[in-house]
């Protein structure tokens, strides 16, 4: 089997196995992330639909123009947040997962409204393949942390964070901590693919991929990021999952939970 065939094998694994452990007949809104390895948990739902194991009420909460398509195409039943305000569980893709659950998201440029749709739920589970599990973040995914901001403020927000290296302490972390973080970031505006320009998210705004190298205090680095005027959403996830599955090459799918 080519590596290629392997991954999206290990892929469809961790998706199967959060399904079906997690969406029950009890599930009444779900909500659905964003991702390839999300398309194979669509599948899954598809499955259990069809052979009358999910609840006939079951409502799914999309967190992208990917995954409302995914839903509509699959026959379930499109909701949103403003008339489904409490999500029991969302289920949803990593680009890398830490020791801790920890999670950088954003790949797809959604994690705006993942980290909108995961924080209105009750619980927050995470699938990828093996090459996503990392003892720290900022290990395997080395594109750098995504992060949206709104187009007005892009170059002042690329500036804000290129100096960040200058201070000496910041709010919301330890200046060890954060002194480390943050030595000599590189930033990129995400560019678009077959388009002239940026990448533009589904709110209109555009990406960085900020470079830290390893990040060892995720929850500070978030902080720090966030409070940057014109900054949208950062694609650090901390404290927010309580199981991640990961698909192996060798056909099996191991859990990581706190």
């Amino acid at each position: 089997m080519s590596s290629k065939n392997l991954v999206e094998t290990a892929k469809e694994l961790a998706a199967f196995s959060a399904v079906e452990k997690h969406v029950t007949k009890d599930i009444r809104v779900l909500g659905v992330g964003s991702g390839s390895t999300v398309v194979y948990a669509i599948n899954k739902l598809k499955e259990l639909l069809e052979k009358g194991q999910l609840s006939p009420d079951l409502v799914c909460i999309p967190t992208s123009f990917q995954s409302r398509g995914l839903i509509v195409d699959a026959g379930l039943r499109l909701g949103d947040l403003d008339e489904n305000p409490d999500i029991d569980i969302t289920i949803d893709g990593a680009d890398e997962v830490d020791s801790k659950l920890n999670a950088i998201k954003g790949g797809g440029a959604a994690h705006l409204r993942e980290k909108v749709v995961a924080s209105a739920s009750k619980r927050l589970i995470l699938i990828a393949d093996y090459r996503k599990d990392s003892a720290v973040l900022g290990e395997q995914w080395t594109k750098g942390v995504p992060v949206e901001v709104t187009p007005f403020a892009y170059k002042a927000v690329e500036r804000k964070i290129t100096e960040l290296h200058h201070k000496n302490s910041f709010q919301g972390a330890s200046a060890s901590s954060a002194a480390f973080e943050f030595t000599n970031p590189v930033v990129i505006l995400r560019p678009a693919v077959n388009k002239a320009g940026p990448v533009v998210t589904d709110n209109g705004n555009f990406v960085f991929d900020v470079k830290l190298g390893k990040i060892h205090d995720p929850a500070s680095v978030e902080t720090v990021l966030k409070m940057i005027p014109g900054v949208v959403e950062v694609g650090i996830f901390s404290n927010m999952a309580e199981e991640a599955w990961f698909g192996k090459e060798d056909g099996t799918a191991y859990c990581r939970s706190l």
